[in-house]
């Protein structure tokens, strides 16, 4: 099937690519509560404390620990999982199926990349 997509098109506008948000791995707890604190501070960016994170509104997640990616993470949302899989897989990309997490429907909800770039993981989520 990845042999029969178009990779010259724009995944931007084919599959309403938009970012989540920016995932920040912290050494520790607390200097995971430090950095959020920087974006509540400077950005206005409420802190929610959740299990493995603080998100920073929805912009910047930062992990209270080492999470996915040498630094870190970057997520997009798209409108077409599947599309969008196939079309990263067509351009070389490869799919961490370890990753994969699933609504109750069984559709996929997000899903990492086995490539990192610059140091960070990427994955994409449905909207």
């Amino acid at each position: 099937m990845a042999d029969n997509i178009n990779t010259d098109i724009d995944p931007v506008e084919k599959f309403g690519m938009r970012l989540a948000h920016v995932g920040i791995n912290a050494a520790t707890p607390e200097e995971a509560a430090e950095i959020a604190g920087f974006f509540q501070t400077f950005f206005n960016l409420p802190a929610e404390d959740t299990p493995p994170s603080y998100f920073s509104g929805t912009l910047v997640e930062t992990m209270k620990g080492c999470g996915r990616g040498d630094k870190g993470h970057i997520g997009f949302w798209v409108n077409d999982m599947d599309g969008a899989e196939a079309y990263f897989k067509a351009r070389g990309l490869t799919i961490n199926e370890e990753s994969r997490v699933f609504y109750p429907d069984g559709s996929s909800k997000l899903v990492y990349f086995n490539e990192q770039i610059a140091g960070f993981a990427i994955h994409i989520c449905q909207q």
